[in-house]
């Protein structure tokens, strides 16, 4: 690849500024705790819309998707197409509940179903998986890449001086921040992205048939036999609608934005406006690592097909936009998981022990814990090296860890019949199952493909939770049920119900003609 040129540095300084302005301008409202993790409730639907995909498409995607297609084929795009399915269901069905409970973190939703056990557990498990998966993931894929331009860089020392800027503006400005630079970053993120996609596309004169005649029929097939070592059709009916589901509904990472809504109009546009966006990255960012199967043959990690895409086709001056976008979706995605996480730690665990604290206070507190999870994160991500692929990291530990947990939501959501201590010990058994299950896949004595297994642990733990129903309390107390208030779930506006139709129709089309 050819060095960067003046315009490319101009590029990205120019990034790098604007997130410096916004946070500072953001920092002068000296956060409380509602503006740092809510931003206030204030939030618009483009700001709602652009600030999910942008936390969503992240480094770890950026990387993932083009080297998991380069490997399989285009059917990693399943995760993309579900997302879109899973965020409409989510906004007609539990959004309303979000926003009419008026709820801060989503796990004390299971609190007021069940009890402090059950929104601690979640939170818990929360705040691991956004720093181990989402944040250092984001780290290690975006240091991979700044390597790409500046090689005699220690990936460690990428991963922590990412790590530090990211921290420092999350830290600052709190949600606000993270929505209002979100939204540059994503379109940033589409521009470099697309370019690419449209010059890679050119190798190949701009015509399909050449790029089916050059391809695997396989490859260019989202709906794959059952046998298929990447993703069976069975388990993207099967599983993905479960990692989905997580998510996209109990993930604070994603449902922080939507909690943040001036009010459900907004929070429904911004999430079909996100359910849109993510129809995308199969063209985007799954299409040109496809085609990267003809024209890069011989490279050895699939980790390598973005950088190797940037550093065969991108010419002098469309790199700064790239390394922007990169630098976009690295900051996106870490200052999602860090706010989410000191969200879930202040206010799941100490607000509830030490109620007396006052909201600054509380923010003070966010902001040192944003800080602090930002160092672990760090360094953990250069770790991440060891593992196969980084697309398979991140989907598999969001397998075996929030399998257990949508069985729990789903449970407490559907049956009102059902007490806390029999869910908290249905969910502990999900998970002592999971690492169970898990442990026998690495030593090579099971083989189902990790989304089955979804399904499996999903079947599991409601059974174990129905069967403690039954061993420990056949016939609940009144105290011991639901205690979710429904009845000020406010109505969804017929537009959104309409629109949110329309784009799952769109998305079907779409699997059809690919199928």
């Amino acid at each position: 690849m050819q060095g960067l040129a003046t315009i490319d540095y101009a590029v990205v300084v120019i990034y790098l500024l604007f997130v410096i302005g916004v946070s500072v301008r953001v920092a002068r409202r000296a956060p409380d705790a509602e503006e740092l993790f809510l931003a206030g409730r204030s939030l618009g639907w483009g700001v709602i819309g652009l600030s999910l995909f942008a936390s969503n498409i992240s480094s770890t995607t950026l990387i993932g998707l083009p080297g998991a297609a380069w490997s399989h084929g285009i059917s990693v795009a399943n995760y993309e197409w579900m997302a879109s399915l899973v965020l409409i269901v989510s906004l007609l069905y539990v959004v309303p509940l979000f926003l009419g409970n008026r709820l801060a973190t989503v796990p004390e939703l299971l609190e007021r179903r069940f009890d402090a056990r059950l929104r601690k557990y979640l939170s818990a498990v929360s705040v691991v998986l956004g720093i181990f998966l989402d944040a250092a993931g984001s780290l290690y894929a975006g240091a991979l890449v700044l390597q790409l331009f500046f090689p005699d860089l220690p990936l460690a020392v990428s991963c922590a001086a990412i790590a530090l800027f990211a921290g420092l503006y999350t830290a600052a400005g709190g949600l606000r921040a993270v929505a209002y630079t979100d939204v540059v970053q994503s379109l940033v993120l589409l521009a470099g992205s697309a370019t690419l996609a449209v010059i890679v596309f050119g190798e190949f004169d701009y015509s399909w048939a050449k790029v089916q005649a050059a391809v695997p029929p396989e490859k260019l097939s989202l709906l794959r036999p059952l046998d298929d070592p990447a993703l069976p059709w069975l388990g993207t009916l099967v599983g993905l609608p479960i990692l989905g589901f997580y998510y996209w509904t109990m993930n604070q990472y994603v449902a922080q934005r939507l909690l943040g809504a001036r009010n459900l109009r907004e929070a429904g546009y911004g999430a079909l406006l996100a359910a849109l966006l993510k129809l995308l990255p199969l063209f985007f960012m799954v299409l040109p690592g496809v085609m990267a199967i003809s024209l890069l043959p011989d490279l050895e990690r699939p980790d390598n097909v973005f950088p190797a895409l940037v550093a065969t086709y991108a010419p002098v001056g469309l790199a700064g936009l790239i390394l922007a976008g990169l630098l976009a979706a690295i900051m996106s995605s870490v200052d999602s998981a860090l706010n989410s996480s000191s969200t879930l730690l202040t206010l799941d665990f100490i607000q509830p022990r030490y109620p007396n604290l006052d909201i600054v206070a509380l923010g003070r507190l966010g902001r040192i814990l944003t800080l602090s999870l930002v160092a672990v994160a760090a360094t953990w991500a250069p770790a991440i090296g060891e593992f196969p692929g980084l697309f398979a990291y991140l989907q598999q530990g969001f397998t075996y860890a929030a399998s257990p947990l949508v069985a729990t939501f789903a449970v407490g959501m559907f049956s009102r019949r059902v007490a806390a201590t029999p869910a908290l010990l249905g969910t502990a058994t999900g998970h002592l199952v999971s690492i169970g299950w898990f442990a026998a896949t690495q030593a090579g004595w099971l083989h189902l493909h990790f989304t089955l297994v979804a399904g499996v642990l999903l079947a599991v733990t409601v059974a174990a939770i129905y069967l403690f129903q039954l061993l420990l309390a056949p016939t609940p107390r009144p105290d011991q049920l639901e205690s979710v208030d429904r009845s000020r779930m406010p109505a969804m506006p017929a537009g959104i119900r309409q629109a949110g139709f329309a784009i799952i129709l769109m998305t079907l089309t779409l699997v059809f003609y690919f199928r």
